[in-house]
C-alpha cells in the first residue's frame, strides 16, 4: 500500500498540496502499468483514493510483456535480453522505437534479435534515414542548400501527398489519445512511405536536367523538406534525439507544435546542412543478430536448474552439511508435555 501512496505523497499530498500536487493531480491523470500489477491499481488504489477524497485517474491502461518465441525470458533458457546492452550497442532511440512499435495494445509482444535488427535497418535506416539523406543531398546539389519556398499543387503529385500527410496527422492524434503507440507510429510511417514514393513519382533527377522543369523541381524539394518537418514533429515524443537531428539537418529550429502541424507550415529562407550525416547507419544483419544472441545470458542456459530438493537449511543440517526436503520429511519431532 505504501508503494501506491507514493503516487500522491511524492507530489506533496499532505505536505504542500498547493504546489506540485495541485498542479499535476488536478490535470489529466492516467496510469499505465504492467499487467502483473493490474489488480492493485484497479481495485485497491481506487479504494484508497476514494477514502482520501482524491480524484481518481481518468484512465488505467495495462500493457503486456515482451516474451521470446519459446515463452517468457528465463536465465535457465538462456534467452534473457537486457535493454542496457541494446542501448549501448544500438543507441537509445532505436530501442524506444522498437518498444513503442512492437508491443501491441492489450497483448504481449515477441522479441527476436532478427526482428530488432531488421526494424532498425529497414524502417529507421532505409525508410526514414535514407529519405533524409536524399532530401538534404538533392537540396544541396540543385539549390545550393537553400530550401525553395513551399508552393501548393505545382506537380501532379503534390495534392495527394498533402492529403496523405493531413489524414495521417489526424490519425496520429487519434491513436495517441487512445494510447495506441504502435498505430500512432504506423501513421507516421505512412507519411514516410508516401514521401519516398513521391520522389519516385516526381523523378527530381530528371527535372534537374537542362531541359527539365525548375519550377517543378523547386516544388518537389520544398514538399520533401516539409514532409520531413512533419515527421520530425510527430516522432518527437518517441525519439527526441532523432527528431532534433532531422530538424537540425533541415536547418530548422524552434519549438515542436503537434497541435497546429501541417505540410504548408514550412518556414521560408531555410538552409540545410552542407553535408548530412546518416541518423541511422545500416547494420550488418548477420553480425548484429549474432551479437545479440551472444549477449543473451552469455549465449547459453545455466548448466543446472535450481532444485528445491537440495536446499541448505541453516537451522537443521545433516552430517553431510546438507538438508534436503526429502530428508526433512523423515525428521520426527517430539513435543514436550
Amino acid at each position: 500500500m505504501d508503494a501506491l501512496l507514493n503516487y500522491v505523497t511524492a507530489l506533496g499530498y499532505g505536505q504542500d498540496e498547493h504546489g506540485n500536487f495541485d498542479k499535476f493531480w488536478n490535470g489529466t491523470v492516467f496510469h499505465m502499468v504492467g499487467k502483473d500489477i493490474l489488480r492493485f491499481h484497479s481495485i485497491y488504489w481506487p479504494i484508497l483514493l476514494m477514502m482520501l477524497d482524491i480524484k481518481l485517474p481518468e484512465r488505467l491502461i495495462a500493457h503486456g510483456w515482451f516474451v521470446m518465441k519459446d515463452g517468457k525470458m528465463s536465465k535457465s533458457k538462456g534467452n534473457v535480453i537486457y535493454p542496457e546492452m541494446l542501448v549501448e550497442r544500438f543507441g537509445l532511440d532505436p530501442l524506444r522505437y522498437y518498444l513503442m512499435r512492437s508491443l501491441p495494445v492489450g497483448s504481449d509482444g515477441t522479441f527476436t534479435p532478427e526482428d530488432y535488427v531488421a526494424r532498425i535497418n529497414y524502417e529507421l535506416a532505409n525508410d526514414l534515414g535514407n529519405l533524409l539523406n536524399r532530401t538534404v543531398a538533392m537540396i544541396n546539389k540543385y539549390f545550393g542548400g537553400k530550401v525553395p519556398a513551399y508552393v501548393e499543387n505545382v506537380t501532379d503529385f503534390d495534392a495527394d501527398l498533402a492529403k496523405v500527410v493531413a489524414e495521417n496527422i489526424e490519425e496520429f492524434h487519434k491513436q495517441m489519445n487512445a494510447v495506441d503507440f504502435p498505430r500512432a507510429l504506423d501513421a507516421v510511417w505512412n507519411i514516410i512511405s508516401r514521401t519516398n514514393k513521391y520522389i519516385d513519382e516526381t523523378a527530381p533527377w530528371v527535372l534537374a536536367k537542362e531541359d527539365g522543369d525548375k519550377e517543378h523541381l523547386a516544388a518537389v524539394m520544398a514538399h520533401l523538406a516539409a514532409s520531413l518537418r512533419v515527421v520530425a514533429h510527430l516522432i518527437q515524443p518517441f525519439m527526441m534525439t532523432t527528431s532534433n537531428a532531422i530538424m537540425e539537418q533541415l536547418g530548422l529550429s524552434g519549438t515542436f507544435d503537434l497541435e497546429n502541424l501541417e505540410l504548408s507550415g514550412l518556414p521560408e529562407n531555410v538552409t540545410v546542412v552542407s553535408k548530412g550525416t546518416p541518423i541511422f547507419p545500416r547494420l550488418d544483419m548477420d553480425e548484429e543478430i549474432a551479437y545479440i544472441q551472444s549477449q543473451m545470458n552469455a549465449g547459453k542456459p545455466q548448466e543446472k536448474e535450481w532444485n528445491p530438493e537440495e536446499v541448505e537449511l541453516k537451522s537443521e543440517k545433516t552430517k553431510s552439511n546438507l538438508t534436503t526436503l526429502t530428508r526433512l520429511k523423515s525428521v520426527s519431532l517430539k513435543l514436550k508435555k
